[in-house]
């Protein structure tokens, strides 16, 4: 059976399948009633998404790192921009889930540095349930509007990285989860579910620099967030659907799909510093000009 998994898996990957895919998925499209120009317009949400996606499964971070400054540009509602990236994230983040997961499976399973790897995403996965739901049950409301609240955790999450890459000395990495990482985890998953029902993202991003900041591996770190944020996305999605601007997603889903896939392959032709500042430098220049 994990060899017939294996080889199915190998054959989504292959780039002939992908061509095949984008054919049959420009075909579904032209015979769709939307003009030329509406599609030209349109397809550049398939550019967003394969981007939003390739950088949220290559980091650790939801995709509405990239998609609530653009949907801010587009006038979308607060509730339709996040409602929409929750969407978009069920197709970019659980594609990306489910390869990390397969290449834990099949490549590191038996490794001391991803012997905590379930553990985290059990743990983090059932605590950011709970925050999204009860956020959304009891309506708490964020404490500013979408635009500023973004804006100003993209800043502070940034600046926290680039200070951490500089100021941290290296150090060996850890495989032994503690009593502390549990409790930390579970309430990081409590408050970034939180913020993730406000901004569409949060529980990824704070679990990949907690994770980061105790020396675990950076692989294994980017692998369980982007696995925690694809089931909390799924969950809020459950609750936001009917805000959803679905035309957006039929365009920029099937993207996130192709982006969530290849993602892992970037991860491993980058070091930890480069995927660090990479990821620090996106969210600079998203917040500073959100603020600006």
């Amino acid at each position: 059976m994990a060899k017939l998994t294996k080889q199915a898996f190998m054959r989504l990957s292959n780039p002939k399948f992908i061509m095949l895919f984008l054919i049959f998925w420009l075909g579904l499209l032209l015979s769709s009633n939307h003009t030329l120009s509406e599609l030209a317009d349109y397809i550049l949400f398939t550019f967003l998404g394969t981007l939003g996606a390739i950088f949220a499964n290559s980091t650790g971070a939801g995709g509405g790192v990239v998609f609530i400054p653009m949907f801010t540009q587009l006038n979308f509602t607060e509730q339709q921009s996040i409602s929409t990236s929750f969407a978009i994230q069920c197709f970019g983040m659980t594609a990306g889930g489910v390869t990390w997961w397969h290449h834990y499976k099949t490549e590191k399973t038996d490794l001391r540095l991803w012997q905590g790897f379930k553990r985290i995403i059990g743990v983090t996965t059932i605590a950011s349930m709970i925050g999204l739901s009860i956020t959304y049950f009891y309506q708490i409301n964020s404490p500013a509007a979408l635009h500023t609240s973004f804006s100003w955790f993209s800043l502070l999450l940034g600046f926290f990285i680039i200070l951490t890459v500089y100021l941290l000395q290296p150090h060996r990495e850890r495989s032994q989860l503690y009593y502390l990482d549990y409790i930390a985890l579970v309430l990081i998953g409590l408050f970034g579910g939180a913020i993730t029902a406000w901004l569409s993202v949060g529980v990824g991003e704070l679990l990949v620099i907690y994770l980061l900041l105790r020396h675990f591996d950076i692989s294994m770190a980017v692998a369980a967030a982007v696995i925690v944020s694809a089931i909390t996305v799924w969950t809020a999605i459950a609750q936001v659907s009917n805000e959803v601007y679905w035309q957006v997603v039929l365009f920029a889903g099937p993207g996130a799909v192709l982006g969530g896939i290849f993602a892992k392959t970037l991860v491993a032709h980058l070091s930890a510093t480069k995927l660090k500042l990479f990821f620090a430098c996106w969210l600079l220049l998203s917040g500073g000009v959100g603020i600006i």
